[in-house]
């Protein structure tokens, strides 16, 4: 693509305020590169990029001629027009404006669109899909980036972020759509012509509802409910309403918000990246839970999915717990407790990413519940479920990825930032009857099946010479794997993108999912892999070891993350 061209043609169809800032740039071609070296990609997890004027860029010509696009697939599916697409968008900046140009490009092409009013979590849009058997639904949102960005999430009729084969479909109908047949409709004949409606409150009611029902012991939430002190911040997200109101409703009645970071807002003020994964965007949250005395401090992102937490160990201390140790505490009290009221079906399974811990499988092994592995992405969790729902092999009982992100439930199909409030409220309440805190809860887990510990790493590269290298990382590792990996023998090479496990020089196909990523198995259980990422610049690396103390397990996992950290010197 030559990008002077591009830049030329934008110059000529644009509104005056991205005029402006291209006109700006006009004797930068560096930033005129990097704004049109490609157009900003469709995958699975839709579109995600920096906010501004330019084909690589989130703005509001690349949403409508995205959605335009979306609109031509589904006049391609009988009765998907009259189905409809439901659409949600959080509190970042241009969201709404984004929305109401996704619904009107709906409109305009003869798709009926079905708009909230103000701000939802993803697993509300995620379950309204499924509710209101839309064929599809969007969500303006890029999860927990930076402020500076913003992004366009496609769910299909399932209520699962659409399958590759979907987004290869879609992004070839982008690629031969022009920004002049992107004309939207106007928002009062959409209206007047039924094809723009507004989602009602009940929506909103059904939800809590079924989220409700997630609950494993509602007895013990109304017993303990009053005896847990929680602080709670919706980092300027979407989750501030529905959080607090299923926390509220089931019984958990001392629940304090971070007054700083309560309200919507697009620039997140107090925090460098509004993510739970991120250490320093609990500090607001720790000061306040210093100050009340309280017992554990949840916080979620933007759009509501991924949920972080901090808990006291018995002498008070404070520790953030990482996804793995969040998802293994979640998992091990859902199973624990079905199975002790007789309520865990024979054929329970987890699912969980692959870079996900295997203490997981642990766990599970011990209540006799299977383990899946899947690719990074909570939609192929959403297949799984689907799947067993279909075959009926498995029951579904908990899912989750080490980025933070858990679900319990089949009515949503996506992580589910609500939902799992409610089930680590409802976990901290039970040990608490016992006298005990998370963290000791988690501490029993080790002593029981072992030091898992795990860590991941990334490294960031943008533009295009960033994304050339990511490209050159990643051929040069299938070219020349790595025969060990911090002095321990690689067993084995798991290429999920060749769709092979390479065992002493011989390669056999396994049964997963294409997904750019490498994993290698290592002496005593150890594993290492390592991905581009598939919302941001970059490359992600991960570790998990296994250790009988955790003095010797620290040590081990300090030793694999420095020698896989120079993977990416190849």
């Amino acid at each position: 693509m030559d990008s002077m061209s591009e830049y030329r043609r934008w110059l000529g169809f644009v509104g005056e305020d991205e005029l402006r800032e291209l006109k700006s740039i006009a004797d930068n071609p560096a930033e005129i590169e990097d704004r049109f070296y490609r157009a900003l990609s469709f995958g699975t997890a839709g579109m995600r990029g920096v906010l501004g004027a330019g084909l690589n860029r989130m703005n509001t010509w690349n949403v409508i001629r995205a959605t335009r696009a979306l609109a031509k697939y589904i006049l391609s599916v009988p009765g998907g027009a009259e189905r409809g697409v439901a659409i949600a968008y959080d509190s970042r900046k241009f969201s709404p404006e984004f929305a109401l140009e996704a619904a009107l490009t709906l409109a305009a092409s003869g798709v009926k669109a079905m708009l909230f009013d103000s701000l939802r979590p993803v697993p509300v849009l995620s379950y309204t899909v499924r509710h209101l058997g839309a064929i599809a639904g969007v969500v303006i949102t890029a999860s927990h980036n930076p402020p500076a960005y913003n992004g366009y999430k496609v769910y299909w009729e399932d209520g699962g972020q659409i399958a590759p084969e979907r987004a290869k479909a879609i992004q070839a109908l982008i690629d031969e759509t022009d920004f002049a047949e992107c004309l939207p409709m106007d928002e009062a004949e959409a209206r007047s012509k039924g094809l723009l409606v507004t989602i009602p409150p009940s929506l909103d009611d059904d939800y809590t509802e079924m989220v409700k029902g997630l609950c494993v012991n509602p007895g013990l939430a109304r017993e303990m409910g009053g005896k847990i002190k929680i602080v709670y911040t919706p980092l300027h997200g979407s989750g501030n309403v529905p959080v607090r109101r299923v926390l509220k409703e089931l019984g958990f009645a001392d629940v304090h918000v971070v007054p700083e970071q309560e309200a919507p807002d697009a620039a997140f003020p107090t925090v460098a990246q509004p993510n739970p994964e991120d250490p320093a965007a609990f500090t607001l949250a720790l000061k306040l839970r210093e100050a009340l005395s309280a017992d554990a401090v949840f916080g979620t992102d933007p759009d509501c999915d991924r949920v972080g937490i901090a808990v006291l160990d018995h002498e008070g201390g404070v520790h953030i717990l990482s996804g793995n140790q969040i998802g293994c505490l979640l998992l091990d009290y859902i199973l624990s407790q079905k199975a002790e009221r007789g309520a865990l079906p024979e054929n329970a399974a987890a699912v969980k990413s692959f870079v996900s811990t295997e203490m997981a499988r642990a766990i599970a092994s011990a209540y006799g519940a299977a383990t899946f592995d899947v690719p990074t992405g909570f939609k192929y969790i959403a297949e799984k479920i689907q799947q067993f729902e279909d075959t009926g092999t498995h029951t579904f009982v908990f899912g989750f990825e080490e980025s933070f992100g858990y679900l319990s439930g089949t009515q949503v199909r996506d992580k589910d930032g609500v939902n799992a409030c409610m089930l680590i409220a409802e976990t901290a309440a039970f040990y608490k009857k016992r006298g005990m805190t998370l963290y000791d809860a988690l501490m029993g887990l080790y002593k029981k099946y072992g030091w898992f510990l795990e860590k991941t790493m990334s490294h960031t590269l943008t533009g295009k010479d960033g994304q050339a290298k990511i490209a050159s990382i990643m051929r040069s590792l299938r070219e020349n794997p790595p025969s060990e990996v911090a002095g321990l023998n690689v067993l084995a090479v798991r290429d999920y993108l060749a769709g092979t496990r390479t065992a002493g020089g011989k390669a056999e196909p396994i049964d997963f999912p294409v997904s750019d990523a490498l994993y290698y198995e290592l002496e005593g259980g150890a594993w290492t892999a390592i991905r581009p990422s598939g919302t941001e610049p970059k490359v992600k690396l991960y570790v998990g070891i296994r250790e009988n103390t955790e003095e010797a397990a620290r040590a081990l996992l300090d030793c694999c993350a420095q020698a896989a950290l120079s993977l990416m010197d190849r």
